[in-house]
C-alpha cells in the first residue's frame, strides 16, 4: 500500500505506519534538524526510513503531480503550536496552522484513507467552532474555500452540504470521518499523551472502522503494584522504597480487592519500565547507547515536578528549560529530579534505540516532544491498513463474481 507523510517531524508517525505496511512516496518536512534525523538513520541504514523519499521544505509548495492520484493513505499531524494548550492560542490566526494545506493535499490526492494527529487543544470549547470547520472540510473536500471567502463563510456552506446529504451520494467524493481523543498511556505507551487522531475513510469503499480498543489501564498497574506486587518483584524495589499511596489511591487498591475480578487491560506501563536495561547517563556504561548523556540543571518548582517513576511519564513537551522542560525530568527514587537523556525520552516515545536524533539535547528534545509516540502509530495505522485491505480484497471479489455472471 502506498502512502505520503506530511509534517513528519522526527519519523515517529511515519514509522508507525511503515510498521503497519506502507511505503511512503513522499515524506514532507520543513524543518532542517528533524530531516537530519531522518537522513542520519538513513545513512546509517536503518530500515523503517532507508527507502524514504525525504524533502526538506514547505508542505504548501511541494509538488504532488508526481504522485498518483487514488493512492491509499495520506498522514501527518500539522503543527501543533497554534492549538496547544501552551502556546499562543491563535488558532486560524496563526500563521503556523497548517490545516488548510493537509485538507488542499486531500482534496488534490483523494486518497483512500488519511490519518491525522493533534493536540488536545484543539478541542477546547474556543476552537469549538474551527474544530467543525476543520472536520467538514475533511468530510467534504469538493467544497473548496472561494476566492474571498472567510473561513465562516465557508463553514456555513459546509452545513448547508452536511444537512443536505447531497455529497454522499450520486458519485460525489466525501469522507467517512471519525475523530478521537486518546489517551497514549491506554495504548501501552509509557506516557500520559493526550491526542486527537481524526481518520478518514473515502465512502466509496463501504468500510465500516472505530478506534482500536485500549488494551492498557491505570487499573491494571494498580493491581499489579498493589494487589499481586507482581511489578515490584519484577523491578526488584524493596518495600521501603516503594511510593506512599494517597488515600484516593488506597481507596481504588481496596476497592479491587474486594471485587476480585480478572483484568482485561494490561497495567499501563510506567518510566521504570520504559527505562529498564538503561543504565544512568552519567555512568561509563551510558556510552554504548545512542544519545544518552547527562543534562545538568534540573530543578523543581510548582506545577512542574517531573516524572515518577512507577507511573506513565507526563507528557514530554518540546522544550528544554522553563515551563516545558520543567516536565522532561524524572523524579528519581531518592526524591532527587534530572532531565531525562535523549535516549530515554525516546524511549517514553516508543522510538526503537537504534533510531538515533540530530542536533544538541534541547534540539533533540524538542524534535521528542512534537513526535507522535512510535507504537501508538502503529497500532493506528495497522488498523486503517486491515480495513483498506479487507475493502480492496472485497472489490476485487466482486469483479471475478461480475466476470463469471458475464461469461455464465
Amino acid at each position: 500500500m502506498k502512502s505520503i507523510e506530511l509534517f513528519a517531524g522526527a519519523g515517529g508517525l511515519g514509522m508507525g505506519i511503515s510498521l503497519a505496511g506502507f511505503e511512503h512516496l513522499a515524506v514532507v518536512e520543513w524543518d532542517k534538524w528533524a530531516c537530519d534525523t531522518i537522513r542520519e538513520n538513513q545513512q546509517r541504514g536503518f530500515p523503517l526510513v532507508s527507502e524514504w523519499a525525504v524533502t526538506e521544505g514547505d508542505v504548501r509548495r511541494f509538488d504532488l503531480s508526481a504522485l498518483p492520484e487514488g493512492l491509499d493513505l495520506v498522514a501527518g499531524g500539522p503543527p501543533c503550536q497554534p492549538f496547544s494548550m501552551g502556546g499562543k492560542h491563535r488558532a486560524y490566526n496563526d500563521e503556523r496552522d497548517m490545516f488548510p494545506a493537509a485538507i488542499e493535499t486531500i482534496r488534490k490526492l483523494k486518497p483512500r484513507a488519511f490519518i491525522i494527529e493533534n493536540v488536545k487543544g484543539l478541542t477546547r470549547p474556543s476552537f469549538a467552532n474551527y474544530y467543525q470547520y476543520v472536520l467538514l472540510q475533511l468530510e467534504f473536500t469538493e467544497v473548496a474555500k472561494r476566492k474571498g471567502e472567510t473561513w465562516k463563510e465557508h463553514f456555513h456552506r459546509l452545513q448547508c452540504e452536511k444537512t443536505s446529504g447531497r455529497l454522499h451520494s450520486g458519485g460525489h467524493l466525501a469522507y467517512n470521518v471519525v475523530p478521537t481523543l486518546v489517551n497514549a498511556a491506554d495504548f501501552g505507551v509509557p506516557q500520559k499523551r493526550e491526542r486527537v487522531f481524526i481518520v478518514g475513510f473515502r465512502d466509496d469503499q463501504g468500510i465500516h472502522w472505530s478506534f482500536p480498543t485500549e488494551t492498557h489501564s491505570f487499573e491494571a498497574l494498580l493491581h499489579d503494584q498493589w494487589v499481586s506486587g507482581d511489578y515490584w518483584e519484577r523491578h526488584k524495589v524493596l518495600k521501603r522504597k516503594r511510593p506512599s499511596t494517597s488515600d484516593s489511591i488506597e481507596a481504588r487498591v481496596e476497592r479491587l480487592r474486594r471485587l476480585g475480578l480478572p483484568l482485561f487491560h494490561r497495567p499501563w506501563r510506567t518510566v521504570r519500565d520504559a527505562l529498564q536495561g538503561l543504565p544512568e547517563p552519567d555512568s561509563s556504561e551510558a556510552t554504548s547507547y545512542n544519545n544518552h548523556r547527562l543534562q545538568n540543571g534540573a530543578r523543581s518548582y510548582p506545577g512542574h515536578t517531573g516524572s515518577p517513576l512507577d507511573l506513565p511519564a507526563k507528557t514530554l513537551k518540546a522544550g528544554d528549560h522553563g515551563v516545558p522542560g520543567g516536565e522532561n525530568m524524572m523524579v528519581k527514587d531518592n526524591g532527587a529530579v534530572r532531565y531525562f537523556s535523549v535516549r530515554e525520552a525516546a524511549r517514553l516515545q516508543t522510538f526503537p534505540d537504534g533510531y538515533i536524533f540530530h542536533g544538541t539535547w534541547s534540539e533533540t528534545m524538542r524534535q521528542l516532544g512534537n513526535a507522535v509516540p512510535v507504537g501508538l502509530a502503529h497500532i493506528v495505522a495497522s488498523s486503517v491498513a486491515e480495513k483498506l485491505v479487507e475493502s480492496g480484497t472485497n472489490a476485487l471479489c466482486e469483479r471475478l463474481r461480475g466476470c463469471s455472471i458475464g461469461r455464465a
